[in-house]
């Protein structure tokens, strides 16, 4: 009997001891705890897309004025993008503003515009990491529509043509939604001046550069599955 009672009350005391170091054991898996400060943490790198795929659909909304050979026009601008890469855009052009006149008055555009920039660059990872150049760069558009011009002394559809374009947009936030300064410029040819070659005035053909002040606003339209719903 005295033989056993020292061994017992080993075994116990080892028993106790496992029992106290389980919990330690069962926890020692488990993630610490992050207290780094909020303030010294790393920033998360860009992913590229600044809030482009937030949502299918873009609806830019913009004012400024076009300038052409004979004077400068008040300019409102709608455009309608899917993914930011493919969309359709209307601009009216109305007034002088800073000549006694203008040659067209008025003129209207609507057509179709590509981006092939931005999908082509964030899927094959050449993405700079700079929000502001790559929603810059990533703008490059081409434009091709119909345009209505107005001139001096005429009626609003005498004269109808092809519009021909580039276009460029300087974001003044980091990310996708928000204000924009766009440049769209190209050249405007007549059905007279295209089919024959003449010539009469800058209503036939003439260069222009639009400026606007725009807001860009990306939203879920789920253009291709009406079914798609966001994942949070």
């Amino acid at each position: 009997m005295r033989l056993r009672m020292p061994v017992a009350r080993s075994f116990a005391a080892l028993v106790a001891a496992g029992l106290a170091c389980a919990p330690s054991i069962a926890h020692a898996d488990e993630p610490k705890p992050d207290l780094t400060p909020p303030s010294a943490r790393p920033a998360p790198e860009p992913d590229g897309v600044y809030g482009r795929i937030d949502g299918d659909m873009a609806v830019v909304v913009g004012l400024g004025a076009t300038a052409g050979p004979t004077g400068v026009r008040a300019t409102g601008d709608l455009r309608v993008r899917y993914l930011d890469t493919v969309g359709i855009f209307a601009s009216y052009e109305d007034g002088p503003l800073v000549s006694s006149h203008t040659d067209p008055r008025r003129a209207f555009a609507v057509g179709f515009e590509v981006r092939p920039l931005f999908l082509a660059r964030w899927l094959n990872g050449r993405e700079f990491g700079s929000p502001r150049a790559d929603l810059f760069l990533d703008s490059f558009g081409l434009e091709i529509g119909a345009v209505f011009l107005e001139p001096v002394g005429g009626s609003f559809t005498t004269r109808a043509g092809l519009q021909l374009g580039l276009g460029l947009e300087l974001p003044l936030f980091p990310t996708a939604t928000g204000a924009f300064i766009g440049l769209h410029g190209g050249v405007r040819f007549s059905d007279a001046a295209s089919s024959t070659g003449a010539v009469d005035g800058p209503s036939d053909r003439a260069l222009y550069l639009s400026m606007t002040l725009a807001w860009h606003q990306i939203f879920g339209a789920h253009v291709v599955d009406f079914g798609d719903r966001a994942v949070r």
